[in-house]
This record gives structure tokens, C-alpha cells and sequence, in this order.
């Protein structure tokens, strides 16, 4: 990976987690790089970034507090991402992998061309997120 392209992403990495850039705009700086997904691990503490060629880069998140919880609620998850997408004042993208963690999400995966986020537990189930239109 490219000292540029591995820059991008770290400044995205701590954009989320410092409140200073949305999703959508993280969005828009990765693809401009290049990217063409991350996948977000709560029990490693880690993103990883790829690209269309097959390079990457794992890069460690400051940790959520509390542990991925044993069961998945779908629900829940669904809850705290319209949540997120309603960006009110109590948002923040740590609060939401804290919640996130609690309702039993071991994980996500971002895909830039399939327009879509799926969520995981530690036993695979799924909730899969299409981005807004």
C-alpha cells in the first residue's frame, strides 16, 4: 500500500472515532482513494482497508468499552444505525460500536461497489444495511 493511500485511511480511521468526519464523507475520501471496502473488528480492536487489487492494510481502532455480547440483535443494530443516520446531537461513532458491541455485533463489513454494510455476530448471523439512495 502507498504511503498516500495508507495515510487516507488512517485519517478516516481516526476521523470516525474522534467525531470529526461522518460516514458519509469517510465514504467519499476512501472510494476517491481507490478503495473499494474496510471490515471493522470489535473483538481484534482493528479496521482493515482493501483495495480492488488485493492489498490491504489492518490498522488498530481505539477500543470500545465492553465485550461483544454472546447473542445478536438484529433489531438493535438496525436501531443504532438509523441512529447514526440521524446524526443527532448524543451521536458518536463510539457510543455507537459500544452499543453496537452490547447488541452482540462482532463486526462489520463495508462494501463501496455492492452500496452496502453487513453486520455480523460471533456466530455469523447477519443484518445487512443498503447505503441511502
Amino acid at each position: 500500500m502507498d504511503a498516500e493511500r495508507f495515510s487516507i485511511a488512517e485519517t478516516c480511521l481516526h476521523a470516525a472515532h474522534d467525531g470529526s468526519l461522518g460516514f458519509p464523507e469517510i465514504v467519499g475520501k476512501l472510494i476517491a482513494a481507490g478503495f473499494e471496502g474496510y471490515t471493522v473488528d470489535y473483538r481484534r480492536n482493528s479496521q482493515t482497508y482493501y483495495l480492488p487489487d488485493g492489498d490491504s492494510v489492518t490498522m488498530d481502532m481505539q477500543s470500545p468499552a465492553g465485550n461483544v455480547a454472546a447473542a445478536f440483535d438484529a433489531a438493535e443494530i438496525e436501531r443504532l444505525v438509523r441512529w447514526a443516520q440521524a446524526n443527532p446531537a448524543d451521536y458518536h461513532y463510539v457510543a455507537f460500536c459500544e452499543k453496537a458491541k452490547a447488541a452482540g455485533c462482532a463486526g462489520y463489513l463495508v462494501s463501496f461497489p455492492g452500496r452496502r454494510v453487513v453486520y455480523f455476530g460471533r456466530t455469523a448471523e447477519t443484518h445487512v444495511e443498503h447505503f441511502p439512495q
